[in-house]
């Protein structure tokens, strides 16, 4: 084992050594995976998503977690995947949400909309007042098509100007936020300068505004992990993580205030943790989200690995980007 992988405390525990805990609070979010079929194969991939993979949410499924949601106070449901899109009850998912008065907010890879049998992607959207959470891992081509594959530059600034000619990015009711990934082992720059560029850049070369960037750590998991490992760089990223450990960062974390449900019903802390099984519950009887109280869930601990370090570094990272 490499000497900076030694050196790396559990991270409860380095938590108690700066006299933070990591409590809990009344659920605010849903954030329901809805499998791992994706049109793209990013690099930095968590869910080792992509166009082959056969974990989708089912109807029954859909209905169990839908049923469940109406009764609790929980304001906003994050879809997120894979691609949200492709699953064939997505649009019912959404019709059911919206009916409840609550929000959806999905975290679309822009290049959807434009592959075919996805045309009414945009229009579905913009008229059932859905927010979109788009990954653009930057304003340059040379990075979007490294980290995502060729093309996706342009498909996503096409996408982009498709949904801004819908009202996205202007209209108050129509979100449009985008998200920074890092393209390698490194940690985000600072997210209100970089959001700043992304905006006079987007806007000076292709007409494209938006809401608020999200500068998001590149977690030690899955996909990203092989990538780590294969440049021999594994220990150091990890090493770099500790190094840049936050304690301001703890308040703002999304493990906090949010449920995160896996696409057989299954409930985690955060999507890292579903990706890396620490299920609450037993594995052979793990907690469904339909058995979930919440006052119950409250007094849960939250389940935390070394992957937990990358929420902590810098300015601290979370499905809405910075915690600082």
């Amino acid at each position: 084992m490499s000497t900076a992988l030694q050196n790396l405390p559990p991270f409860i525990d380095h938590l108690s050594e700066h006299q933070l805990g990591l409590t809990r609070q009344a659920p605010r979010v849903l954030q329901v995976n809805i499998g791992k079929l994706c049109n793209l194969t990013c690099v930095h991939c968590h869910v080792n998503a992509g166009p082959r993979r056969k974990e989708i949410i089912r109807r029954e499924t859909v209905d169990q977690i839908l049923d469940w949601l109406e009764g609790t106070d929980i304001e906003v449901v994050d879809l997120t995947g894979g691609t949200p899109e492709m699953i064939p009850d997505f649009r019912y998912m959404v019709k059911r949400i919206r009916a409840m008065g609550k929000r959806v907010m999905d975290r679309c890879n822009l290049t959807i909309l434009n592959e075919p049998c996805y045309e009414w992607v945009a229009d579905f959207h913009a008229e059932h007042g859905v927010e979109i959470v788009a990954s653009m891992p930057c304003y340059c081509p040379k990075n979007v098509n490294e980290q995502r594959g060729d093309g996706v530059f342009d498909s996503s600034i096409k996408a982009l100007q498709t949904l801004n000619a819908l009202g996205y990015g202007t209209e108050p009711h129509l979100k449009l936020d985008l998200v920074y990934n890092p393209n390698g082992a490194t940690l985000p720059p600072e997210q209100a300068g970089l959001e700043v560029d992304y905006k006079r850049e987007l806007k000076a070369h292709f007409g494209i505004v938006f809401g608020q960037l999200y500068a998001i750590t590149n977690m030690p998991i899955a996909r990203f992990t092989s990538y780590l490992k294969r440049e021999g760089v594994y220990a150091d990223y990890m090493q770099l993580l500790l190094d840049n450990f936050n304690p301001d960062s703890v308040e703002g974390l999304m493990c906090r205030d949010t449920i995160n449900v896996d696409w057989e019903g299954r409930v985690y802390d955060c999507d890292f943790n579903q990706q890396l099984g620490l299920v609450h519950g037993e594995q052979a009887a793990p907690l469904m989200v339909w058995d979930v109280n919440l006052a119950e869930w409250q007094k849960l601990p939250i389940l935390t690995a070394s992957h937990c370090y990358g929420c902590t570094a810098g300015q601290g990272s979370s499905c809405g980007g910075a915690t600082v």
